[in-house]
C-alpha cells in the first residue's frame, strides 16, 4: 500500500523497486539459460573436434603398407605363353598405426584390361582375395596387431585377367576403414617358368 509523503502526495517507489527486481530476476533467469546453451555448444563442438582429430590420424597412420610385391611365373596353354599366374603381396602395418582388419577390407584390381573389386575369401579367384600369414605374432589372422606380424595377400591374376603378360601394367589399390593405398606394378620384359619375380 502506498504511503503519502510529507506534502499529501502518494509515493510509488515501493512499486517501482519491486517492478525492478522482477526485471532484473528475469535478466538473470536469461543468462543462466543462455550460459547453459553455451556450456553445451561447447561440449559438443569439443567431442565434434576431438572425434574429427581422432578419424583424420587414423586416415593418416592406419594403413597397409606393402612391404614386397611378388608374382609366380607359368606356361598358359591358351595364350602360347608365359604369364603371371598369382600376385602375391607381402603386408604390414604402417608406422603409428592401430589394428588393421584385412577381412573387412577390399581390394580394387585396375588393369591391364579389366577392373575388379575383389573381398576377402577362404581362397583366391575372380572375386576374392586371400590372406596367408607369414609372420603371425599374436595369432590374429586376417588382423594386423604387432609391428612384427607380415601377411601374404594372394590375389589369382589368371582367374582375373587370365594371365599377366609380359610388360602389362596393373594397379592394386588397397582399402580399409582407415583409407585407401594405391601401388601400380609392372610385369618384366621376360618371363620364365617355374620362376618367382618382383613386381
Amino acid at each position: 500500500m502506498n504511503e503519502n509523503d510529507t506534502n499529501g502526495r502518494r509515493s510509488d517507489r515501493g512499486q517501482v523497486g519491486i517492478g525492478t527486481l522482477i526485471v532484473f530476476i528475469a535478466m538473470v533467469l536469461v543468462a543462466a539459460i543462455a550460459a547453459g546453451v553455451l556450456i553445451n555448444t561447447a561440449g559438443f563442438l569439443q567431442s565434434k573436434s576431438e572425434q574429427t582429430g581422432t578419424e583424420s590420424s587414423a586416415q593418416v597412420t592406419d594403413r597397409v603398407h606393402v612391404v614386397s610385391t611378388m608374382g609366380n611365373v607359368t606356361f598358359s596353354g591358351a595364350k602360347g605363353s608365359h604369364v603371371v599366374d598369382y600376385v602375391n603381396l607381402t603386408v604390414m602395418k604402417g608406422s603409428g598405426s592401430g589394428d588393421i582388419n584385412l577381412s573387412t577390407a577390399t581390394i580394387e584390381w585396375l588393369g591391364p584390361d579389366d577392373g575388379r573389386i575383389l573381398t576377402m575369401g577362404d581362397s583366391a579367384n575372380g572375386t576374392q582375395f586371400a590372406v596367408e600369414e607369414i609372420r603371425d605374432e599374436g595369432d590374429s589372422l586376417p588382423v594386423l596387431v604387432s609391428k612384427k606380424d607380415r601377411f601374404r595377400i594372394v590375389l589369382n591374376a589368371s582367374a582375373i585377367t587370365g594371365g599377366l603378360e609380359e610388360r602389362q601394367d596393373f594397379t592394386i589399390k588397397i582399402v580399409t576403414s582407415a583409407g585407401a593405398m594405391t601401388y601400380h606394378h609392372s610385369v618384366p620384359e621376360t618371363l620364365s617358368d617355374g620362376h618367382a619375380i618382383a613386381l
